[in-house]
């Protein structure tokens, strides 16, 4: 079976970096890595863009609290309202641990959601899974895999450009490293 992605193996986060940067350089663009811990401006050499998930959770929690609310007070001041005592039949007060409470859940079930649908979840099988060795990618080593559909991927210039760079090795699709 042929994977669609070009893979190098790095020994270091430096040495990825530069790769990327090697790259890049280059015009490639369909970058993705895979690292056994956080490397410093590996982000922003990918191009990766921030999330938006704070925003659905923050829509999720305001449309969950505001829904709460909303629902407290026509309960108590339209659809069933109790004279007791002589209280007001909109207590903001008496709302607030239901709209808190409702708030907490709705962000965090469109936290969960959202980071299901966003991370393409649930990823049984991937391309990457077939190669030899990338399960360190969890444990020492540094792993770049580029989309062989990008149109500025060169097989001869980039192989030596990413050793030059300091991969242990250059795994193409369909042939030997």
């Amino acid at each position: 079976m042929t994977r669609p992605v070009m893979m190098a193996e790095f020994s270091s986060g430096h040495e990825l970096l530069a790769g990327v940067h090697a790259l890049t350089e280059r015009g490639v663009s369909r970058f993705d890595a895979y690292t056994p811990y956080e490397v410093a401006g590996l982000q922003e050499a990918l191009g990766v863009r921030r999330s938006w998930l704070g925003w659905i959770v923050l829509a999720g929690g305001l449309f969950g609290a505001g829904g709460a609310y909303l629902l407290q007070w026509w309960i108590n001041v339209v659809d069933y309202p109790l004279n007791i005592g002589g209280r007001p039949y909109h207590s903001a007060p008496a709302f607030i641990p239901i709209t808190f409470e409702m708030g907490v859940l709705f962000a965090a079930g469109s936290a969960l959601i959202s980071a299901i649908v966003l991370g393409g979840l649930p990823r049984l099988w991937h391309p990457v899974f077939d190669i030899d060795g990338f399960e360190r990618a969890t444990i020492d080593r540094f792993w770049l895999s580029v989309e062989i559909a990008d149109p500025k991927l060169d097989r001869d210039r980039d192989d030596a450009v990413l050793r030059a760079a300091g991969a242990l090795r250059v795994l193409w699709p369909g042939g030997a490293p």
